[in-house]
C-alpha cells in the first residue's frame, strides 16, 4: 500500500512572482511554519539537494531529512525526493504551477510509502499530510499575496477561490 494526496491552492499573484518565492529555498522558514531552517547542500543547475530542519513537534522531536528538487521553470514544474527518508520507505512530490483566473495555481501531488517501523501507517500520513498541507499553502498563499501588494500588483483577492 502507498500513501498518495493531492492539494491545490489559488494564490491571488502572478505566476512568475508565486515561482519565484515558493522555489527560494533559503524564504522557507519565512512560508512555512513548520520549517526551523534550510541549508543548501548542492546547487548544479537546476537541482537542489538541501536539508530542511522542522520546529520540534508536540513531543519535543526534531525532524530533519535531506532532500533533492529540481525545477522546470518552463514546465512549472518542479519534483522532489526525499534523500534521507527517515519513515518514509520513499517521498515524492510534485509542484505544478499554472495562471488561472484570479492568479496561480499551486498544487502539491505526494506520493509515499511509511516503513512498518514508522510512527503512523500510510493512512495516516496521508491524513496529516492533507491537514498539514491545507494549512501551509494557505499560510504561503498569504503571504505570497501580501508580498505582490507590496509590489503594486493588482490584487485579485476578492477573486472566488
Amino acid at each position: 500500500m502507498t500513501g498518495h494526496t493531492e492539494n491545490e491552492i489559488v494564490i491571488a499573484a502572478p505566476v512568475g512572482l508565486t515561482w519565484d518565492l515558493t522555489n527560494d529555498l533559503e524564504r522557507w522558514p519565512q512560508l512555512f511554519s513548520e520549517y526551523a531552517a534550510v541549508e543548501v547542500l548542492d546547487r548544479l543547475g537546476d537541482k537542489v539537494t538541501f536539508r530542511l530542519t522542522m520546529h520540534p513537534d508536540e513531543n519535543g522531536k526534531v525532524w530533519s531529512w535531506v532532500s533533492e528538487r529540481e525545477a522546470d521553470r518552463t514546465a512549472r514544474t518542479v519534483r522532489a525526493r526525499r534523500v534521507e527518508p527517515g519513515p518514509f520507505e520513499f517521498m515524492e512530490i510534485r509542484w505544478e504551477y499554472q495562471e488561472v483566473p484570479g492568479g496561480t495555481s499551486m498544487r502539491w501531488i505526494q506520493d509515499f510509502a511509511m516503513r512498518p517501523t514508522a510512527p503512523v501507517d500510510d493512512a495516516g500520513m496521508t491524513e496529516h499530510i492533507n491537514r498539514n498541507s491545507r494549512i501551509q499553502m494557505a499560510l504561503i498563499r498569504e503571504k505570497v499575496e501580501e508580498h505582490a501588494r507590496d509590489l503594486g500588483h493588482e490584487s485579485r483577492a476578492a477573486m472566488p477561490r
